[in-house]
Parts: structure tokens; C-alpha cells; sequence
């Protein structure tokens, strides 16, 4: 058996396209009686990351979209901003609502008001009699487009036929809070199309500029699995260049402006095996969360009033080969007492990106080691209405994996991490206040097919992220994320869906936690039965 169906025959084909998918357990789960086995019904999917806290007070409710999506066809509508809550909001809230039962893959989608990519989302796969699911998303940063009327688009591209039946329903609403964020930037901006490339046009006044990625491998092919590709001489079915290691990168006029890692998705279909996903997807399968790069260090360049241009690419990807997707919101803070700032670069430091993988074959078993890296650092100075404000950014990236597989790729595994380590300086007349994150994702799994024709697929995904807010080098605030997803299913391939026998343990622990308090809750499943929901703190 080759990877190619090992690894995707449950892949997503279609187009791809920050948030929550919301849970119906209590604090803790009730005794269900377990199944010998998958029936033809399971629990609605649902997640342990945390509910989006919502603000007391005033709010109001608008419909973004309502559609059903049966093949490429994109929902195309209008949004028009809400009455009787003030055209300032403490927050706004994204909820999509959906359904589909039957038969289907997983699909993606994504959700855009007037041009700006609000939402990038990924389906559950259904279950006979059906299956219900919600996610919500903090949508607050995007304020400033929802103050005006907009063209609402939304694909989720489906193919419904004979053997895949399942039409996904959705329903998508906004809810605003009134009142005022502190944090909202002033503008919201997309990128333009012209014969040179993307171009960028910011105010003249900008004062802190950050750019959102909505960068995910996807479309069915191996980029949707880029962690596993070789490169030659390795025997194996998907093929790269230079192996696994992915960035991506944002340039501005050709200058390198900032890196980094992508996160490792993975679909409900992923790793061959479904039965690990029906009712707890691995992390952010719902929740698609951008890439962010500050770019203020390059305000002072892009002050001036003209259009630059700005392009992002994935390091890594073959020549010529499609599979990403990659969305460019830009999110501007301006400064009220200015009509014009300036400034420039004053730094511009970058190492040779490091890409090694070691092939080692065997008799009937191959592997291969890689070890990436990168870093970058830019600095820039502004001369705002409130003094001189100096941005230092540098970003390292690192990647270790091991992947090993067998002859046919009967077995195939890999144990990968990727490091992704961020600070971000602002000095001024005011101390200077640093923030430091590290991310950090790992993946740790197997898929096994027996002489029996019992694919078994065991697998661990962890997104982990450490924060730490200095001023003047004292802490004055921090956080600690872990997101661990575990996984082990087994069942027969090449038969009728109700001949599969299939059986499954999932689990996943949310655990956040700092100088805001702490979150922590855990859920477990067994034949799509939940088990286990304890709250922790």
C-alpha cells in the first residue's frame, strides 16, 4: 500500500479556504455505555479550548450568512452594520453554525467581508444520522470593516453525489457588545492585485502595522501532508525539493520582512484514519488562526503615502506546485495627532536559511532526519506626535523531525517538532516593554496496515505556547498554553462502511494558564462515546 493512500485517502480535494468550537458536555461527562465498536452515530464534535468570554450590557445580532453547499458555488451576500448598538463595540463575535449528515470528506472554507478574510474554517466529517457543530471566533480586530456595508463571501467547497450525500447547512451570525476596545486597530487593509505583484497603500500616519497569514497546506495533494515529503534519492511517494521543512515568509519590496512556522494542521480525515477525528478534531481544525508578523520596524518605509509591494511565500514548496493557500489581512494603528509620520529601517539582520535531511536506507525499512532553521531580525524607528518609538522584531525558527516508513509504506511514522521564537521590543520615552513567545508544535504518530487489512493509526499533536511581557526587564505579565491532542484507531480496509469494525480512543487536554488565571479541561471518547469532560482550576 502506498503512502499515497495510507496518508490521504481520507483527504480533503477541494479548495481551502481566531476561534472555538463550542462543547455541549457539563463538567463532567455522565456515564454513557460504550459500544463494542463505531455505530452508525456519535457524539456532535466538540473541543476543550475555552468558550470566547462575552462583555455584559447591550448587544445586538446580525446574520452574516446562511447557505447550504453542495459544490463550488460561494455564497455571496450583503453585510449591513447593526442598529442600536453604536458603531463601537468592547467586542464582536463570529458564530458559525452547521450541520450534515450522511457520507462526506472534510472540507474547508473561509468567510470574507469586504475582501478581509474574517474566518478560516475546516468540517467535521458526519455520521449516518447526522451531526451538529459550533464555532465561535473574537472577530473584534476586524471593527473597523464591519462599520460600513460589505459584500459578504463564503465557500465551503462540497461535492454531493451518489456516494457523497452529506450538504453542509451553516448559519453564521455576528454579535456586538457595545462599547469601545482599547486594542482594535484603525484600519483594517488587504492587500491590491496589480501587474507587479501585491502592493500594500497604508496611511501616512501608520504607526504600528501587523500582517495576518491565513497559511495552511491543503487541496488533497502532499502539500496537505507537507511534514512527511522526501526529498531524492529516498524512495516514497510524495517528493520535495529539499525534504519537509516549510516557512513562510513576507517580503516587503523584495526585503525579507518576517518568518515563520506554519502549524502543522491536520484535517478530519487526516492520518488515513477518521475514527480519530469524529468528535475531537486535532487542534485548530476548527480554529485556522492567522500567522501574524509585526511589520512597524517597516512604517517608516511604507509611510509614504505610495503602494509597496508586499508578497508572501512558503519556503520549501517544488517549484510550480500549488497547495497553499496563504490570505493577507494588514491591521493598522495610526496615530490621531499625526497626518504624517516618519521613520526608518535601522536594522536588517538574516542567517542563511539551515536545511539538512539525511536519507538512510534499509533493507525493507527507510529514514529519513531533518534539521532546519532560520532567523531574522529587523529594527525601525518612528517619529510619532508622542516622540521617537524604535520596533526591534527577531524571530528563530527551528525544525527537527525523523520520519521512518517500510517497503510499500505499509508503516509509516514521524516524530517532528518546530520551534517558532518571537520577541518584539518597543522603546521610547517610556521604559521599553518586550514581548517574548515561544511556540512550539509536535507531532508524534504511526499508521500500520496489518496482513489482515487493519489500519491502525496512533498519533499525538501538541500546540504549546510560552508568553512573557517585560517593561523595563521586570515580568509584569505571562501565560502558558498547552493544547495536547492523543489518538489510537483501528479498523478494516477495503470493505463496506458497516463491515470497517472500527474502534477508537481519543483525548485531548486544554491547559492555559498565567497571571490571568488559569483554564484547564479534558475530554475522552471511545467509540465516538464521550467518557470524560472534567474542568480543572
Amino acid at each position: 500500500m502506498r503512502r499515497r493512500i495510507v496518508m490521504s485517502m481520507f483527504a480533503s480535494v477541494l479548495l481551502l479556504v481566531a476561534s472555538t468550537l463550542l462543547g455541549t458536555g457539563a463538567a463532567s461527562a455522565q456515564p454513557a455505555e460504550v459500544p463494542a465498536e463505531f455505530g452508525t452515530d456519535w457524539h456532535d464534535p466538540l473541543t476543550a479550548t475555552p468558550p470566547i468570554s462575552k462583555p455584559d450590557g447591550r448587544s445586538c445580532q446580525v446574520t452574516l450568512a446562511e447557505a447550504q453547499f453542495r459544490d463550488f458555488t460561494p455564497y455571496k451576500g450583503t453585510y449591513t452594520p447593526p442598529t442600536g448598538c453604536g458603531d463601537h463595540w468592547s467586542k464582536v463575535v463570529l458564530r458559525l453554525d452547521g450541520k450534515v449528515k450522511g457520507r462526506q470528506y472534510d472540507r474547508l472554507g473561509y468567510l470574507h467581508v469586504g475582501g478581509v478574510e474574517v474566518l478560516r474554517t475546516s468540517t467535521p466529517e458526519p455520521s449516518p444520522d447526522g451531526i451538529e457543530w459550533s464555532v465561535e471566533k473574537d472577530v473584534t480586530r476586524y471593527s473597523e470593516t464591519f462599520r460600513a456595508a460589505q459584500d459578504v463571501e463564503m465557500l465551503i467547497g462540497n461535492v454531493v453525489d451518489d456516494t457523497y450525500t452529506g450538504v453542509i447547512d451553516v448559519k453564521v451570525t455576528l454579535t456586538f457588545y457595545q462599547g469601545r476596545s482599547a486594542n482594535a486597530p484603525d484600519r483594517v487593509l488587504t492587500l491590491a492585485d496589480t501587474a507587479d505583484g501585491t502592493t500594500l497603500t497604508t496611511p501616512r500616519n501608520s504607526e504600528r502595522i501587523v500582517a495576518e497569514v491565513y497559511a495552511t497546506g491543503s487541496g488533497g495533494g502532499c502539500e496537505e501532508f507537507w511534514y512527511l515529503t522526501v526529498a531524492d534519492p529516498a524512495s516514497y511517494s510524495c517528493k520535495a525539493d529539499r525534504g519537509p521543512y516549510r516557512e513562510v515568509q513576507i517580503e516587503v519590496d523584495g526585503q525579507l520582512a518576517g518568518i515563520a512556522a506554519p502549524f502543522p494542521n491536520v484535517w478530519t480525515g487526516g492520518w488515513s484514519n477518521p475514527f480519530l477525528w469524529y468528535v475531537i478534531p486535532a487542534p485548530r481544525a476548527f480554529d485556522v488562526k492567522p500567522i501574524e508578523y509585526d511589520l512597524t520596524p517597516f512604517a517608516g518605509l511604507l509611510d509614504d503615502g505610495r503602494p509597496h509591494r508586499v508578497e508572501v511565500s512558503v519556503a520549501g514548496v517544488p517549484e510550480g506546485q500549488s497547495g497553499w493557500s496563504a490570505p493577507v489581512n494588514v491591521l493598522v494603528w495610526q496615530d490621531a495627532h499625526r497626518a504624517h509620520v516618519t521613520g526608518g529601517l535601522t536594522a536588517h539582520r538574516a542567517t542563511d536559511l539551515a536545511n539538512s535531511s539525511t536519507y538512510t536506507p534499509g533493507s525493507d525499512a527507510y529514514r529519513v532526519d531533518t534539521e532546519a532553521g532560520h532567523r531574522l531580525t529587523v529594527a525601525g524607528y518612528l517619529d510619532t506626535s508622542h516622540g521617537r518609538v524604535t520596533t526591534t522584531v527577531s524571530r528563530t525558527l527551528a525544525n527537527t523531525s525523523a520520519h521512518r516508513w517500510t517497503e510499500g509504506e505499509t508503516t509509516d511514522g514521524l516524530d517532528a517538532t518546530w520551534t517558532d521564537d518571537e520577541s518584539v521590543t518597543v522603546g521610547g520615552r517610556r521604559p521599553a516593554r518586550t514581548t517574548h513567545t515561544v511556540r512550539t508544535y509536535t507531532m508524534n504518530g504511526v499508521v500500520a496496515v496489518g496482513t489482515d487489512d487493519r489500519l491502525r493509526t496512533t498519533l499525538t499533536l501538541g500546540d504549546r505556547a510560552a508568553v512573557v511581557e517585560t517593561r523595563d526587564g521586570r515580568r509584569t505579565a505571562w501565560s502558558r498554553l498547552d493544547d495536547t491532542y492523543t489518538g489510537d484507531a483501528t479498523y478494516t480496509l477495503n470493505v463496506p462502511r458497516d463491515q470497517r469494525h472500527a474502534v477508537g480512543t481519543t483525548s485531548e487536554r486544554y491547559r492555559l494558564y498565567g497571571s490571568d488565571g488559569c483554564y484547564d479541561r479534558s475530554l475522552t471518547t471511545v467509540q465516538g462515546v464521550l467518557t470524560e469532560d472534567d474542568r480543572g482550576c
